[in-house]
């Protein structure tokens, strides 16, 4: 039988020692039990997700002509999915039943309106990277409506006036370049107008007004925000020159798709509720616009899914 020797009594350094080192794992637990924080409640995108998945599924179901319409939608809960997933809040005890498959092409097109204008209603009360993706689902929305006259095609109309807050300075960046993306525009449908038939001059004459009409918000807050708004070139300048019809579908198509991509900027990057709507309203109103002429060029797709992201 061994004895071991009983242990030393410690000594002052390593009581003061051994206190030091459990005073972080005490205020630790503390600060723990203080967290109230976390926000508990579902997601908000849920019924966005819910809606996507139903009308992908609805739309697989209608077979031909309805074939992006499933992508689309395909598309959006995919997008909505991960971000769902990545923010992993508690989901509802009760899940609401999905809704019925749509019997045919026309209630489609009423479900992708609701879509639309739910995203749309969504935006103002998201963070700032959430808007921009509930913005981009409802011009897709939108923009896979251009397809047929069944889902509701049309073209939004006058940019509704709302009551913005004065931009600050994390959103002025942004509105300067989507000024300068409506400059462009203007300057573009003003342009083609030489090289297309006078079949084009309502759409023509529709689309430089609805960019004349966003020129003029963005000067109106950017003032607003005591900045200079940025001045129109002389002269934009495409891929390609434009030469003959379809070089000058080509330079719409592109001025389009760049105002989509400025309006989804501004929308990434301010909390203000009213600048948060007029810029769904441009992304909705350039993502129409650039599905009907892709329509004219025979692109495939013509309808992009989430436009103005990537």
């Amino acid at each position: 039988m061994t004895f071991r020797r009983p242990a030393p009594p410690p000594n002052r350094r390593a009581v003061l020692r051994a206190t030091a080192l459990a005073v972080p794992a005490v205020v630790g637990l503390g600060a723990l039990a203080g967290c109230t924080d976390y926000d508990d409640s579902p997601d908000a995108l849920l019924p966005l997700l819910s809606a996507a998945e139903s009308d992908a599924r609805t739309a697989r179901g209608l077979g031909a002509g309805a074939e992006r319409v499933a992508a689309v939608r395909s598309a959006h809960a995919r997008a909505l999915r991960r971000e769902v997933d990545r923010l992993n809040r508690p989901r509802p005890s009760e899940p609401s039943e999905p809704p019925a498959a749509a019997p045919d092409r026309e209630a489609l097109g009423q479900r992708l309106d609701a879509a639309r204008t739910q995203a749309a209603r969504l935006v103002p009360q998201l963070p700032a990277h959430r808007a921009g993706l509930a913005g981009a689902v409802a011009a897709g929305c939108a923009a896979v409506q251009q397809l047929d006259e069944a889902f509701g095609a049309g073209q939004p109309g006058p940019l509704q006036r709302v009551s913005a807050a004065t931009p600050d300075e994390a959103a002025t960046g942004p509105l300067q370049q989507a000024l300068a993306a409506e400059h462009a525009a203007e300057w573009v449908y003003t342009t083609v107008t030489a090289f297309l038939p006078g079949s084009y001059e309502n759409g023509l004459t529709a689309g430089g007004e609805a960019h004349r009409d966003r020129r003029t918000a963005c000067e109106t807050l950017l003032r607003a925000a005591g900045a200079t708004p940025r001045s129109a070139q002389p002269a934009y300048s495409g891929d390609d020159p434009v030469s003959d019809r379809d070089s000058a579908v080509r330079l719409v198509i592109d001025a389009e798709t760049d105002a989509t991509r400025a309006w989804h900027g501004v929308l990434e990057r301010t909390d203000d509720a009213g600048l948060r709507d007029v810029a769904t309203q441009a992304l909705v109103g350039s993502a129409t616009r650039a599905t009907s002429w892709r329509l004219d060029a025979g692109d495939t797709p013509a309808a992009v899914a989430l436009p103005g992201r990537g």
